[in-house]
């Protein structure tokens, strides 16, 4: 049945249902996660909300609930569907190879790949768009013709498919991972070994969101790095992801304890990321090896840092 979802002014499914054991102990926010489908930012902002209860009582989003309690909630409307990208001019958006079938950019910092719920800024879509470029209308409508994406905070290379079979093939070869994506960052400290792979899997953090963490039990997760220069108080490694799991690269050197110079969210040290100039992490989308979707032979790309970037490798290496 259907009532009102007084807090927010809108009209929302009510659901009661049992706390099945698998989600024993769990928080309220976390379980009204897994039971719904919703994100993790969206089960609690539901509890904050007054939307939820356990037993007929009010909780906190981080109160932990039993095996049988009645749990009530009540779920948000759907979303209105995006039927089309909103074409939207995008500065400094590069285009660095554009053919019948592929469109290859350099991505600029505070750019999302794609449109996605709570993300007001520039997209790579949209900014393809305000260019008159055709893209493939596979996949989502929001991001139709993404194949990949990079964080809102990571510039650098990002392929995009123009034609229908330039996604199908594009999106079998990162899943069967036989796209080469290097990265180059910029991480705390000195590696030891300079040479090396992070094994380790990852998930949502299991309190913190928009992080990710190394979990047991996540989704198998594996980086090679090399170091390229040593600094007295950073490394500049050369990165080639096997996985390509969100937030990979930062959460695995978070994990090793030599975080992304200027990710203040995985642990850096706000300290030196000020003396740097930094803002955002020290990570960019080196380069870009794949065979080409139609042509069969196999194309490269390369980034340059970007001017934050490079001037805060810059002052490293005056420094040393």
């Amino acid at each position: 049945m259907t009532a009102a979802y007084s807090p927010a002014g809108r009209e929302g499914e009510r659901r009661t249902v049992p706390v099945p054991d698998g989600l024993d102990g769990l928080r309220l926010d976390l379980a009204i996660s897994r039971l719904f489908g919703l994100s993790r930012t969206a089960a609690a902002t539901l509890v904050d909300d007054g939307a939820a209860s356990v037993d007929g009582v009010s909780r906190s989003k981080s109160d932990k609930v039993r095996a049988g309690d009645w749990l009530e909630v009540v779920l948000p409307p759907p979303p209105v569907p995006v039927t089309e990208v909103e074409p939207t001019p995008v500065d400094n958006l590069r285009i660095v190879f554009d053919d019948d079938d592929i469109v290859v950019v350099d991505k600029p910092v505070g750019v999302a790949a794609h449109a996605s719920p709570g993300w007001t800024g520039p997209t790579v879509t949209g900014g393809l768009a305000a260019m008159g470029l055709r893209i493939s209308t596979s996949g989502a409508a929001e991001r139709q013709g993404v194949v990949h994406r990079l964080d809102v905070g990571t510039t650098g290379l990002m392929v995009v498919a123009k034609s229908e079979i330039a996604y199908s093939v594009l999106k079998r070869a990162f899943k069967e991972r036989t796209v080469e994506k290097r990265y180059h960052a910029v991480v705390q400290g000195q590696l030891d070994p300079l040479r090396g792979t992070i094994d380790a899997p990852i998930d949502r953090h299991p309190t913190h969101d928009y992080r990710w963490a190394v979990i047991s039990g996540g989704k198998p997760s594996v980086t090679h790095y090399d170091t390229l220069e040593a600094f007295p108080s950073a490394s500049l490694v050369d990165v080639r992801l096997e996985t390509g799991r969100t937030h990979q690269i930062r959460v695995h050197f978070s994990a090793m304890r030599h975080p992304c110079v200027g990710d203040l969210t995985y642990g850096a040290d706000p300290t030196l990321s000020a003396r740097l100039g930094l803002e955002r992490q020290w990570l960019h989308a080196r380069s870009l090896t794949f065979e080409h979707p139609t042509r069969g032979d196999e194309v490269t790309f390369v980034s340059e840092y970007p001017p934050d970037l490079a001037d805060a490798l810059g002052t490293l290496r005056a420094a040393a």
